[in-house]
Formats: structure tokens, sequence, C-alpha cells
């Protein structure tokens, strides 16, 4: 549901996967976020691409794409577009399309 709902609004905005810099995704499930890249961009997420702090942070559920997205976002160039998306009970999902000034 999360790529699915990630295409969606990336679409809507005219913008592809392929052309998105950064992706902070919730930091649950290290599992999950190497499937969501893997459906967002029809292969593996580089390390650059899907950052994990799970490995510092563990499961921060919904906080984590805001941890991640504070740890790993300066080295970003203008122009570049970058997505926050967590994810909840209820199948709630919510995200934020970014592009650096």
């Amino acid at each position: 549901m999360a790529a699915e709902h990630l295409t969606e609004q990336l679409q809507s905005v005219g913008i592809e996967n392929t052309q998105v810099n950064r992706w902070w995704l919730h930091q649950a499930n290290i599992n999950m976020n190497m499937l969501i890249g893997k459906r967002l961009l029809r292969r593996e997420a580089t390390v650059q691409e899907a950052l994990i702090v799970l490995d510092q942070y563990a499961n921060t559920a919904s906080a984590g794409s805001l941890v991640a997205f504070n740890l790993h976002h300066e080295d970003l160039q203008a122009g570049d577009l970058g997505v926050i998306c967590s994810f909840g009970a209820g199948y709630s999902i919510g995200s934020l399309v970014l592009r650096k000034r």
C-alpha cells in the first residue's frame, strides 16, 4: 500500500519515482523498507536512496522517517527531490514530497 500511495502522490504532481533522490521511509522493519524501495524503483534501492536508521535507533515507528530525514538531508543538492513517508494503524499513510532549494 505504501508504494502505491507514494507512486500515486508523485504522479499527481508530475514526478516519476525514479526522479526521487531520497526516500525517508517509516523505520519499523528493514524488510518492509527494502520491499517498498524495490516496488518504487523496480530494483533494489541503494543505501543513499532509501536510508535506514534502524541499526542506530531501532523501531522508532512513524517518527523514524523524520529521524532519517534529520540525519540524512544536508548532502542533497539544489533541485533534488525527496519523500518523507510514515504509516500507522488502520492502514493510514502520510507522505510529503520535498525539493531542495
